[in-house]
């Protein structure tokens, strides 16, 4: 891989690279891959492109992110007319998905922690997705009760929450055990994941849920196209209460 940029800031190293063959882009913060897309913005993980779908099945239009990265999912829901607000504690995030990952100017940015965000601003939303990492984990506050509470405060009536999980095996008790903390919130708390692969994202929805289906490729990136195709069909819902 070919590295573009590289920045030294407070949260951790963020190099930007470009592979050769392929000419995506991709984001890296401290050793962890955080975003990669095609040269026109749009994701090359299939978990992107599942909350794509799933936000668009529900018919959101004003979304918040909490979390950026190389803010992907933000560049393809804009360019689908969503309003879209992304908050990340590192502002120097922003700069460099909006430099390399095409993000559009039209994403409103607000360099802040993603709880102080809900806590000082009372704007609601149709949807709340929260992608957002140290490392490869969670933030253990963004896994609290009283943090999903607030989430859903700042929902409307028929809003829903998204998560992304990373999951490193089947034995991982992390996504079960903050379903299990939403499940205090909400009456409806579904997880779409993929058993038997190590290292994968697996998604936690809650709110209005229930209707949601499989999600389908709607905005094929330029490359890995039937990949992610391909990883969609391998996902499914499963009931984290089984565990």
């Amino acid at each position: 891989m070919i590295p573009l940029e590289r920045r030294e800031t407070r949260y951790g190293a963020v190099t930007i690279f470009r592979r050769k063959l392929s000419g995506s882009i991709v984001y890296d913060q401290s050793g962890s891959y955080q975003s990669e897309a095609d040269t026109n913005g749009v994701s090359l993980a299939s978990y992107v492109h599942a909350i794509y779908d799933f936000l668009l099945q529900r018919g959101a239009q004003n979304i918040l992110m909490i979390g950026c990265g190389g803010g992907t999912l933000a560049t393809m829901l804009a360019r689908d007319a969503r309003k879209v607000t992304v908050v990340d504690i590192n502002s120097e995030s922003f700069e460099l998905a909006r430099r390399y990952f095409a993000l559009p100017p039209e994403v409103v940015c607000c360099a802040a922690d993603g709880k102080e965000h809900l806590v000082s601003n009372s704007a609601r939303y149709d949807a709340i997705v929260v992608d957002a990492f140290h490392g490869n984990r969670i933030p253990a506050y963004l896994q609290t009760r009283s943090f999903l509470s607030l989430a859903a405060m700042r929902l409307e009536g028929a809003g829903m929450l998204l998560m992304n999980v990373h999951v490193q095996h089947d034995r991982d008790p992390a996504p079960d055990t903050i379903a299990e903390a939403a499940a205090d919130v909400w009456h409806e708390v579904r997880l779409f994941d993929a058993p038997g692969y190590y290292n994968r994202n697996t998604i936690i929805a809650a709110g209005n849920v229930q209707a949601l289906q499989m999600p389908t490729l709607r905005l094929p990136p330029a490359e890995c196209a039937k990949e992610i195709a391909y990883e969609l069909g391998t996902m499914r819902f499963r009931d984290w209460r089984a565990r």
